[in-house]
C-alpha cells in the first residue's frame, strides 16, 4: 500500500499544498491566492480565516487531482504546514480571529521598536540572539494588538501564527489548545530563550506581555490533534488524519534546500527574501547593534541560523507586474520581462529601484519606494531588471556582515519562486562574488514538510538522511570579475545615497504622503 503526505505552505502571497508519495515525490499540488490590505501608509493586513479557506481550496484540489489520477485519498498518513514567521493574530476562547493578521510588511510598530531599543538592553541579545527590537517581530504586534484593539482587550486570549491558525481550524482546536513549534517560537524575536526553547519571563515583563496569551511550546512533528469530521468534508480527506504541530517556512525552505550544517547558505527568494547561514549557536559578533541580521532556531533539534532580510523582495516583483504593468496574476509574464531584461546592460543604464514600498527600517526608516535616474530611453526592460539589482544590492550588505565575522561564503543555494530566473540568479553571483547554484529536486517548503509529516508518523527513521538523500543540482552560477567590480562600486554609492544624502528627501516625502493620506 503506497502512503501519502500532505503539506502546505502559508505564505503571505498564497497558500501551496501538495501531496507527496513514500519516495517524497509530488503527485499533486494547487495554489490559492491571498489578499493583503493596505488601510493606512505602513499597515499591511491580512484576514486569518481568509488563510484557512485558502487552505481548505488548495487541500481540496490536491484531494480532487489523486482520486482523477486514481489514487486513495484514505492512504494520506498525515498533515504538516508551514507559515510566515514574522507575524500573528489575536484569537478569542474559540480560537478564531478577532484581530487583523499583521506580518513583516507592516511597519507600524516603528517608534514602538525604537523605544525599546533606547533601553539598552543586553537580554535580548543573550537570549535571542536578536540584539535590537525590530517593527517586523511579533512581539511588537502583541504589544500593539494589547494596547490598541479593542476586540482583543475584550476576548483576546492568545496570539497565533498564520500555519498554527490554519492547523488548529483543522484539527478543532479552541484558544487552550494553542501551540506553537521551537522554531515558530524564534520568529517572535523577542520574548524567549531561543537555545532553551521556552518563553522568557523577564523579557516578557519588559514587553508588557502576560504569559497567559501566548501558546505552548511543542516539537514541529508533534501530532496536535486529528482532522475534524467538518474540515473532512470541506477538503475531501477522510476524517481522523493526524495533524502535525507545523513549522516555519523559512525553517522549512531551508532544510528543503540543504542548508542543514554549519556555514551552509541559502537564498530563500519569496516574499520577503531571507539569505541565511547555518550556525550552532548565538555568534556575539552576529548578534550586535547595527547588522542588522536575525537569529532563528531552525526545525531540527539543535540547529541555528542567521539571516538578513529584503522585506519587499518577492512582493516588489508582484507589485511590479501587477500595478506597474498592468498585469495582475498573470504568472507568465514574469518571463516576458526577465527575457527583454537580458538585453538591458548591468547597472541599467543607471536607473536604480529602492524597493522600500513598506516603508523604512533603522536609519533609513522614512524611506519609500521609488525609482531613479530615468531617461526619455528607460522602459519596461530597465525598470524590471532595475528592481530585480536593487533586491541583489541588499544582498551585498548581508554578505559583507557575514564575511566581516569570519563566515566563508563559497556557494548559496537559491530556492523558492525567485530561483526560477536564470537572469536574477546570475545577478546575484557577480554582486555576491560567490557560486549560486539552484537544485532539480527544490520544492521549497512544501517538500519539506511533506518529509516531516511522514517522520510524524514514524514512516521515515533519520529526517535529516531523508533531505539530504534528496538534493540534486540543477543549474550552477559562477560570478564574474568584471561585473562584480562594477556592481560594487555602484552598491557604495547607491549605499551613501540612501543612507547619508536621500535622508532629507525621506523625511519631506514623508510629510507629503501624510498630507496625501488626510485628503482621502
Amino acid at each position: 500500500m503506497e502512503k501519502y503526505y500532505l503539506g502546505f505552505d502559508a505564505g503571505t502571497q498564497s497558500v501551496k499544498a501538495a501531496v507527496y508519495d513514500s519516495q517524497i515525490r509530488c503527485i499533486a499540488e494547487h495554489s490559492t491566492p491571498t489578499l493583503l490590505r493596505y488601510p493606512h501608509p505602513g499597515w499591511v493586513e491580512m484576514d486569518a480565516d481568509q488563510y484557512v479557506a485558502a487552505a481548505v481550496e488548495s487541500i481540496r484540489a490536491c484531494t480532487e487531482k489523486m482520486k482523477e489520477k486514481g489514487l486513495p485519498v484514505e492512504n494520506i498518513r498525515s498533515i504538516f504546514g508551514d507559515g510566515v514567521i514574522l507575524g500573528i493574530v489575536g484569537v478569542d476562547e474559540d480560537g478564531n480571529a478577532i484581530t487583523p493578521y499583521i506580518n513583516y510588511l507592516d511597519s507600524r510598530t516603528k517608534e514602538d521598536a525604537e523605544a525599546l531599543a533606547a533601553l539598552g538592553l543586553e537580554i535580548w541579545a543573550k537570549e535571542t540572539g536578536n540584539p535590537l527590537p525590530n517593527c517586523m517581530f511579533p512581539a511588537l504586534f502583541a504589544r500593539w494588538f494589547l494596547r490598541n484593539s479593542q476586540e482583543f482587550q475584550k476576548k483576546g486570549k492568545k496570539f497565533l501564527h498564520n500555519a498554527p491558525y490554519i492547523l488548529s481550524h483543522l484539527a478543532g482546536c479552541r484558544a487552550e489548545d494553542a501551540f506553537i513549534d521551537w522554531g515558530t517560537l524564534s520568529g517572535w524575536g523577542l520574548g524567549y530563550r531561543v537555545e532553551k526553547k521556552e518563553w522568557s519571563q523577564e523579557q516578557l515583563e519588559i514587553l508588557e506581555i502576560s504569559r497567559d496569551y501566548l501558546p505552548r511550546i511543542v516539537k514541529p512533528w508533534d501530532i496536535i490533534g486529528h482532522l475534524t469530521e467538518e474540515y473532512a468534508q470541506k477538503t475531501g480527506l477522510p476524517a481522523g488524519i493526524p495533524i502535525c504541530a507545523g513549522a516555519g517556512d523559512t525553517m522549512q525552505s531551508m532544510i528543503g534546500c540543504g542548508v542543514t550544517a554549519v556555514n551552509k547558505a541559502a537564498d530563500v527568494a519569496g516574499t520577503c527574501a531571507m539569505f541565511c547561514i547555518a550556525v550552532d549557536g548565538i555568534k556575539p559578533e552576529l548578534s550586535r547593534p547595527g547588522t542588522d541580521l536575525i537569529f532563528n532556531s531552525g526545525t531540527l533539534e539543535n540547529t541555528y541560523f542567521y539571516w538578513g532580510f529584503i522585506r519587499t523582495g518577492g512582493l516588489a516583483l508582484r507589485w511590479f507586474r501587477d500595478n506597474i504593468c498592468g498585469k495582475e496574476g498573470e504568472g507568465a509574464y514574469f518571463d516576458v520581462l526577465t527575457e527583454r531584461a537580458k538585453a538591458v546592460p548591468p547597472g541599467s543604464n543607471g536607473v536604480l529601484f529602492l524597493p522600500y514600498l513598506t516603508g523604512g527600517f533603522g536609519e533609513i526608516s522614512a524611506a519609500s519606494g521609488c525609482f531613479l535616474n530615468m531617461t526619455m530611453d528607460t522602459d519596461q526592460a530597465v525598470l524590471w531588471r532595475a528592481v530585480l539589482e536593487a533586491i541583489a544590492y541588499d544582498y551585498i550588505g548581508v554578505t559583507d556582515v557575514y564575511r566581516a565575522a569570519g563566515v566563508e561564503l563559497r556557494n548559496i543555494t537559491v530556492t523558492e519562486g525567485g530561483s526560477r530566473s536564470e537572469l536574477w540568479n546570475q545577478i546575484k553571483a557577480d554582486m555576491l562574488d560567490c557560486r549560486v547554484t539552484t537544485l532539480k529536486t527544490a520544492q521549497g517548503a512544501v517538500m519539506t514538510n511533506a518529509a516531516t509529516a511522514a517522520y510524524a508518523v514514524g514512516d521515515i527513521p533519520d529526517l535529516k538522511a531523508a533531505f539530504e538523500n534528496n538534493l540534486t543540482e540543477s543549474a550552477v552560477y559562477v560570478p564574474d570579475p568584471a561585473r562584480r567590480d562594477f556592481y560594487r562600486g555602484i552598491y557604495e554609492k547607491k549605499t551613501k545615497l540612501v543612507r547619508e544624502q536621500m535622508k532629507d528627501a525621506f523625511d519631506a516625502l514623508e510629510e507629503i504622503r501624510t498630507m496625501g493620506e488626510e485628503m482621502k
